[in-house]
């Protein structure tokens, strides 16, 4: 089964696995561990069994990771218009949990159907990483392909869907070209851990989701390295060192020429959501804008900037209550905003009077 869903970035969900951990500050206040802790008593859906608890903050991950029923995991074989699909909005398919077998199974399916595209998000792309640079990893997902398009054949050898005939030759067109990577980043810190390990996996489009951003990010300076004195614009496939551009250079072996194509960004919603200084979304579109990447802001969350007594504080960078508490990262932009909780549907998704929908073609 998949679900059409209201994210605006994409048209459909599709779950062939549930389950996951928290890692990161974004994970906090993650839609998905509520999702699922409803699901868990629905003996429809036996594969979220266990995969949360119940905590005074309200239901967490365990790190349970359940596997859903074959009619799941083949649901995209099923339907013939062409969709966009987010893979796996209630995990994380790189979890450390899912089995690799697993994963080749999941882009068995996914070459099955050139028709729709596929968008994996995650915040575990060493993960990912390694696995594409795994042994035999192509022949392990044609291996899978045989097997779904076997168990597809009537006893009379009848097809209602020659899956055979759509079947690709992975040595020729991988990485699949309908499907995207991508990885979260709601910080600096994050954006510099995740994001040159998706720069390094095969992908045909790389993005990220800056969601919930919590923080300042400048992709055009992004530190990797086990000190982290190399950085790498991934905008503009340049290279930094010491603030100097490296022009005419060629960067480490390790780290391949190649940009990310699509950047997402939104502030938080739901219950405890945290606030999103306006400052943060605009330099990720204007670095995008220079660099000519597609750019889409998803949504303010339920803070706007607004003038009333349900209000926090955005002064020199650092987000604050009205108490004085610390609330959220700091930034490094000078004057105070005052942001008022209206709620996501008050708040909206329109960025200095206009929506942004760019989507790479």
């Amino acid at each position: 089964m998949t679900s059409l869903t209201k994210i605006e970035w994409t048209d459909a969900t599709w779950n062939p696995i549930a389950g996951c951990s928290v890692v990161s500050p974004g994970c906090t206040n993650c839609y998905a561990m509520r999702q699922a802790h409803r699901l868990a008593s629905n003996p429809a859906t036996p594969h979220y069994h266990g995969t949360t608890q119940m905590t005074r903050g309200g239901p967490v991950w365990t790190g349970k990771i359940g596997i859903a029923p074959e009619a799941v995991l083949t649901a995209p074989l099923r339907r013939k218009k062409p969709t966009t699909y987010f893979v796996n909005s209630m995990s994380d398919l790189f979890h450390e949990g899912v089995p690799d077998e697993v994963v080749d199974r999941v882009f068995a399916v996914m070459a099955l159907c050139p028709q729709h595209r596929f968008q994996i998000l995650t915040k575990r792309p060493d993960r990912m990483r390694a696995y594409f640079a795994g042994e035999h990893l192509i022949q392990r997902i044609d291996c899978e392909i045989d097997i779904l398009i076997n168990e597809r054949i009537d006893p009379l050898q009848r097809r209602s869907d020659d899956l055979r005939a759509t079947a690709p030759d992975l040595e020729e067109v991988w990485p699949l070209p309908n499907v995207w990577l991508g990885t979260s980043v709601e910080d600096q810190r994050r954006a510099n851990e995740r994001i040159p390990d998706l720069l390094a996996t095969p992908a045909a489009r790389r993005f990220i989701s800056a969601e919930p951003l919590l923080g300042p990010v400048d992709l055009r300076r992004i530190q990797y390295g086990e000190t982290g004195t190399r950085r790498i614009d991934a905008l503009d496939l340049r290279g930094i060192r010491s603030g100097t551009a490296w022009q005419g250079e060629t960067l480490p072996p390790e780290l391949p020429l190649r940009v990310l194509d699509w950047v997402i960004v939104g502030g938080e919603s739901g219950h405890g959501a945290r606030p999103m200084h306006p400052d943060w979304a605009r330099a990720l579109r204007d670095q995008c804008q220079a660099a000519g990447t597609a750019f889409f802001f998803k949504q303010w969350g339920v803070w706007a900037e607004g003038h009333e007594v349900n209000h926090i504080i955005v002064a020199d960078g650092e987000i604050i209550d009205f108490h004085g508490e610390t609330f959220a990262g700091r930034g490094g932009h000078r004057g105070a905003i005052l942001m008022q909780r209206v709620g996501k549907r008050a708040a909206g998704r329109m960025l200095d009077g206009r929506t942004w929908d760019e989507v790479p073609g």
